[in-house]
């Protein structure tokens, strides 16, 4: 009984560890390309990369071995280091501008 209360424990932590992962991996691939060099960090695609195999390695080698160990620190890397700064540099997906006669707290009407 205990062994299968492990067992379904695991099963959950590796479902969330995948989702973790597929969340980064999104993520970066929203970001625009230039804001990864803006940013000072490693380019798009080594990020996309990287992300990429983490899913893969969640995915077919459960959380039993340690590659998915190093999945979950490139996990951590790019949303402790790499999303901030690539926000803080405007880099998410393309947005809608607002209008010229917007204000500092909405649009401006002229009244």
């Amino acid at each position: 009984m205990l062994v299968e209360a492990f067992g379904e424990v695991m099963y959950w932590v590796s479902i969330g560890l995948l989702v973790f992962t597929l969340v980064a991996l999104i993520d970066a691939a929203v970001h625009r390309n230039d804001a990864y060099r803006a940013a000072d960090k490693q380019s798009k695609g080594f990020w996309l990369i990287i992300l990429g195999i983490a899913v893969a390695v969640n995915l077919f080698f459960g959380i039993l071995n340690f590659l998915p160990i190093l999945g979950l620190i490139a996990t951590i890397v790019y949303f402790v280091d790499v999303r901030p700064a690539l926000r803080q540099v405007g880099g998410g997906p393309r947005r809608r501008r607002g209008s010229s006669s917007d204000g500092p707290y909405g649009p401006f009407n002229g009244r």
